[in-house]
């Protein structure tokens, strides 16, 4: 059983997933980075630290990465200091990052070179969830490699699906943001209609809830509509914009047909610009 794990990306998500990885016993080491959380309770838990990727590598049997997307992962695996520069023979690469699956085959090929293995395993739910160890994990690669880390995967996801092959995790997370993130798109503009129409927020949330519009888009959207609260989607605009973008990449590549989608990610760009990168999805709604 593996148990020097490596986590690269310790922001929102992965601060979660580094927590339950070591409240689970595994020997942790983590990359510094300035888009870290706060640290301070990984560190009181025995975690190490060291300032690159290599550096990581050199001390982990399995590497986690979790970063913003395709660019972050093959700067981590492939620029200077790179995690290739000090991967271990027979190490594992897990990237729970959400990526475009041609750059996922690329990557997972220089990782095999290098004499290591690679299964792209993205997450859905929240950055909660990853606190309190309740991710979704789509994993795309060998069967059996899968089974080798599913011990460590477990510690931080509750439900763990084996989409198919090498690169069909992205290609099932893709599909899953387009969906969750097109419902909460459509909500909120759903929603800036209702206001200027002087429909009441509490009935538009009421009757949406008892009908056809119940579920989880609309549950993480109603503390903003109801409050001005916009914990309920801790998921910035900017980031739905870049898995937007993902997922019309890979529509346009299999030939499919992607007109709504091209729509809501008109939609995101304009709440990029009125609202700046940091601005959360649910402020969308009032954006709009």
């Amino acid at each position: 059983m593996p148990s020097k794990i490596g986590v690269i990306g310790v922001g929102l998500m992965g601060h979660g997933i580094a927590r339950n990885i070591l409240k689970k016993g595994y020997s942790l080491t983590v990359m510094e980075h300035p888009g870290n959380q706060p640290l301070d309770e990984l560190l009181a838990g025995g975690a190490a630290t060291r300032k690159t990727a290599a550096d990581v590598a050199r001390e982990a049997e399995i590497v986690i990465l979790c970063v913003t997307g395709s660019a972050e992962v093959e700067a981590v695996l492939s620029g200077p200091s790179g995690l290739l520069e000090g991967l271990r023979p027979g190490a594992i690469v897990v990237d729970c990052s959400t990526s475009v699956p041609e750059s996922t085959k690329k990557m997972a090929a220089l990782v095999e070179k290098a004499g290591g293995r690679f299964i792209d395993a993205p997450m859905t739910r929240t950055a909660r969830h990853a606190h309190e160890g309740k991710l979704n994990l789509l994993v795309g690669g060998p069967a059996e490699t899968l089974e080798e880390v599913r011990p460590v995967l477990a510690c931080f996801a509750e439900n763990i699906t084996h989409a198919g092959p090498l690169g069909a995790g992205h290609r099932m997370k893709l599909l899953h943001n387009y969906v969750s993130l097109g419902f909460v798109t459509l909500l909120a503009e759903a929603s800036a209609c209702a206001r200027r129409s002087e429909v009441s927020l509490d009935v538009f949330v009421d009757v949406l809830a008892s009908g056809g519009g119940a579920g989880a888009a609309l549950e993480r959207l109603k503390p903003f509509l109801l409050a001005n609260d916009s914990s309920g989607l801790q998921f910035s605009i900017s980031n739905a914009l870049k898995d937007l973008g993902y997922y019309t990449q890979m529509a346009q590549d299999a030939g499919a047909a992607h007109g709504v989608a091209e729509a809501v990610r008109e939609t995101l760009a304009q709440g990029v610009e009125q609202g700046g990168k940091q601005a959360m999805l649910p402020e969308l709604a009032g954006m709009l």
